[in-house]
């Protein structure tokens, strides 16, 4: 977060959608969006449009697991947490300092991992877990944290790059160029997560980054449903295209859903665009 942001601080319009998949009728994937400001956090419409003059904006998709209700419990009652603890770095600068957002973060995920294995305490909710694909974005940088194969893109100029890391043997060989993408996406162990936010695990390794973005800068955050049913490129000429993050979004979903469909799917577009003029 910025203790004194500007006037001149970009503008970001997002699209959110959600789908549940055919194998089953509840939707175990959970997304969120608030500003985070002084007052706590404000929860944002699926589609909107909010400056950083006064507030950051939080954008996350987390796709739950578990037996019984737990997937369904384990995602929401995560993003749910997120949006209590980040609001925090307001009060800690208003106490004179300058709050560090990625340790700020890595404090957040360690108390929200404890806490969803600590609710996994019957059997409808013994080992649940979730993913994390979380985008915070403050005047000066996006911070990004992500657990499990849920993703953070970022297109810009017409290059898609993955911000984001899955946590699977498989992808790291696919990044590795030990095997091409067509042979990730039927590796058998493609789903296979080594990293999951609680899911009776004493402890969690998430990915952190800390990304410039500039004016005509899109993201995508989305859960592994949409991949699914996408190749990279699809993904890549979808957000190359200057069209709004709704119809951007609607485009995504519904190609992964015609390609694939089977599992949860959910995505988030987040365009960044230059302030108004005064």
């Amino acid at each position: 977060m910025n203790p004194e942001p500007t006037a001149s601080s970009p503008i970001l319009h997002w699209a959110a959608l959600t789908h549940s998949g055919s194998r089953k009728p509840r939707n175990d994937d959970s997304l969120i969006a608030f500003a985070s400001s002084p007052h706590g956090a404000e929860n944002l419409s699926h589609q909107g449009a909010r400056s950083l003059a006064k507030q950051d904006l939080v954008f996350a998709v987390s796709d739950g697991m578990g037996g019984g209700n737990a997937g369904d419990l384990a995602s929401s009652l995560l993003l749910e947490k997120m949006s209590e603890i980040i609001p925090e770095t307001f009060k800690i600068a208003g106490s004179g300092f300058f709050p560090d957002c990625l340790a700020h973060l890595t404090e957040a995920i360690r108390s929200v991992h404890d806490h969803i294995n600590s609710a996994a305490v019957c059997d409808d909710t013994r080992g649940m877990a979730a993913t994390l694909a979380l985008a915070w974005f403050t005047p000066e940088n996006l911070y990004l944290a992500n657990v499990g194969d849920s993703r953070v893109y970022l297109s810009r100029g017409g290059r898609l790059e993955q911000l984001s890391r899955d946590h699977t043997s498989a992808w790291g060989q696919w990044k590795r160029g030990e095997i091409q993408e067509i042979q990730y996406r039927s590796h058998p162990r493609r789903s296979a997560l080594y990293e999951v936010i609680g899911g009776g695990h004493p402890m969690v390794c998430p990915h952190f980054a800390a990304v410039p973005f500039q004016p005509g800068d899109r993201f995508l955050i989305c859960s592994d449903g949409l991949i699914d049913g996408l190749w990279e490129r699809h993904i890549s000429e979808s957000l190359a295209n200057v069209d709004p993050p709704a119809e951007t979004a609607a485009l995504l979903l519904d190609r992964a859903v015609r390609n694939a469909g089977v599992d949860d799917t959910t995505l988030i577009v987040v365009h960044i665009s230059e302030p108004l003029e005064s």
